[in-house]
């Protein structure tokens, strides 16, 4: 997916800053890392997503003459500094955990080394990136671990805000296990493989329901998903196991019907009984209308018969958690650990790594924050992606992220796949070492000493 370029898709104090930065001549090296501060409350992982997007933007990253003149035209920026971004380039080194690898606050999931003003004007549309599609993803993971063996496919577009919020939520969800989209252009986009059923305007078009649904499987006969529910659900029901033996006299299988509004539990069981009673053990059930991973357990827990569901508002939304407290901060300038200390937004200073140690069996035992250059029991998560500006190796597949994903699903101890967090604890600490610890605390120093009178 080409994302738009534009650098000006910035907040306004970048450009202040960049102005001031320019004027002193602080060019020198910084490094900025990106986190999240603490999960949502029914939160106990994430899932990290956007890199691609964001090394896309980086390479390309450049003022246009129409950009540059714009600028000038405002009156608030030094002509000289305008000239200057004619010349601004990415050309820093980026390190990032892979896109579909859990995590948890603290941890940096991207690490930017550049000179200070384009290390700083990249922050907004870095953070816009990485927010999005990791909140998204962690989501769409959710509702797949609720849902084992079930088709899950992303309805969200209509509902998503923006179009670039529609694609990228369709590709974030697939990352996560979803097995496609209703949206046509995220396959052409990314190869998220794309689904379509029926609207109830197709069956309110026709003369009858029946003939709707006839007619719709005469166009559509390898794919035949009846959408039942626009007048009396279990009605429509009865009509498709009357019409299964006079469509398959043509060749044509009914594959599925999809439930759109009411108690789709009951409607699903009554369905069920219905088509198996007249030897239809093969149409599956599909649901849609107001899906969130809530109703999935529900769902499971009453052993529904419910094999695939429709997720849109509630995925692309991120209803329950439509944010996460994320940051892009300074943590390293002109050789030295920078740390922030404000109450409730302290940072951990400098270049760092994370390593992930495993139990026997393959799940997650612990989280451990260091200096970059330390090492500790595990593997080392955040790994370099861009050096120079230029990406290290061609783009992932998609099919490669989306099985990092599953893997790390399958990774979680139960303690982590559980809906909420009652009493609001952290279910996996990560720890931090003494070296870190010790950089943070001669990091106060210097601070220290430069605010003395």
């Amino acid at each position: 997916m080409a994302i738009d370029p534009d650098p000006l898709l910035t907040d306004h104090y970048q450009l202040t800053m960049l102005q001031a930065y320019w004027r002193e001549g602080m060019q020198e090296t910084a490094v900025f890392e990106f986190f999240v501060r603490k999960l949502p409350r029914c939160r106990s992982f994430l899932i990290a997503a956007g890199l691609e997007q964001v090394m896309d933007w980086l390479e390309a990253l450049r003022f246009a003459p129409a950009e540059l003149d714009w600028l000038k035209g405002t009156g608030r920026f030094d002509p000289a500094f305008v000239d200057w971004l004619a010349g601004l380039r990415f050309t820093g080194d980026v390190h990032a955990m892979p896109e579909g690898t859990a995590f948890f606050p603290d941890e940096p999931i991207l690490r930017v080394t550049a000179p200070l003003p384009v290390a700083q004007l990249i922050e907004s549309r870095v953070l816009n990136l990485l927010h999005y599609q990791t909140l998204i993803a962690s989501k769409a993971a959710r509702m797949v671990l609720q849902a084992p063996g079930a088709t899950l496919i992303d309805f969200g577009l209509r509902r998503a805000h923006g179009a670039e919020a529609g694609l990228l939520a369709a590709r974030a969800a697939y990352i996560a296990g979803f097995a496609g989209t209703a949206t046509v252009a995220a396959e052409r986009r990314f190869g998220v493989p794309s689904f379509g059923t029926m609207a109830h305007s197709y069956v309110l078009a026709h003369t009858s329901e029946r003939q709707a649904f006839v007619e719709f499987a005469r166009a559509w006969p390898g794919n035949v998903i009846l959408l039942i529910d626009t007048f009396d659900t279990l009605a429509a029901a009865a009509e498709v196991a009357r019409l299964a033996p006079a469509l398959a006299q043509e060749g044509i299988r009914i594959s599925g019907v999809r439930l759109d509004s009411g108690d789709l539990i009951q409607l699903a069981r009554e369905v069920r009984r219905l088509f198996d009673d007249a030897g239809l053990n093969e149409i599956r059930i599909f649901a849609s209308s107001s899906v969130d991973e809530y109703l999935m357990a529900k769902a499971a827990s009453a052993g529904a018969p419910i094999d695939g569901y429709g997720i849109g508002t509630h995925l692309t939304t991120s209803a329950d958690a439509p944010y996460l407290d994320c940051a892009y901060k300074l943590q390293e300038y002109a050789g030295r650990p920078r740390r922030k200390r404000s109450t409730g937004k302290a940072t951990w200073p400098g270049r760092k790594q994370v390593f992930r140690r495993l139990e026997a069996d393959g799940s997650l035992a612990a989280d451990f924050l260091t200096i970059e250059d330390e090492t500790a029991p595990g593997t080392a998560l955040v790994q370099p992606v861009m050096r120079a500006g230029r990406r290290i190796a061609p783009p992932e597949p998609l099919a490669a992220i989306r099985q990092r994903a599953a893997d790390a699903l399958r990774s979680l101890p139960v303690r982590l796949r559980a809906l909420e967090r009652p009493d609001g604890s952290l279910p996996h600490p990560v720890e931090v070492s003494d070296a870190l610890r010790q950089l943070a605390a001669d990091a106060d120093v210097l601070v220290d000493r430069a605010q003395s009178p």
